[in-house]
């Protein structure tokens, strides 16, 4: 029984894939505390953000590193070329080893 549509119409039910391939959920949670921070800046910015990019930009590139996500250039990602994060913004450039590192995590 049809409802709405003509009886012998072809169903389809199919998707279509991601524009840019898959986007592998984090599982393990190899980048939870960068997700985290992230929120946390987002409820205290009242959900503008503007003052969080920084905080979006390591997110994503914790995922290039980690493999959940394809490499990609962060201006193709709507960043601006040259722009910093919250440490950089300050004066201070993090170390390649600071980079790498997993951020403090939360004592809830």
């Amino acid at each position: 029984m049809s409802f709405g549509r003509p009886a012998n119409t072809s169903l389809s039910l199919g998707g279509a894939p991601p524009l840019k391939g898959s986007f592998p959920l984090d599982h393990d949670g190899e980048c939870k505390d960068y997700m985290v921070r992230y929120l946390k800046c987002m409820k205290q910015n009242k959900n503008q953000s503007t003052e969080c990019r920084y905080l979006s930009k390591e997110y994503l590139a914790c995922r290039m590193d980690k493999g959940l996500m394809e490499r990609t250039d962060f201006e193709a990602l709507g960043f601006q070329e040259g722009e910093k994060g919250a440490g950089e913004a300050a004066g201070t450039q993090p170390t390649a080893q600071a980079k790498h590192q997993q951020p403090p995590t939360a004592a809830w």
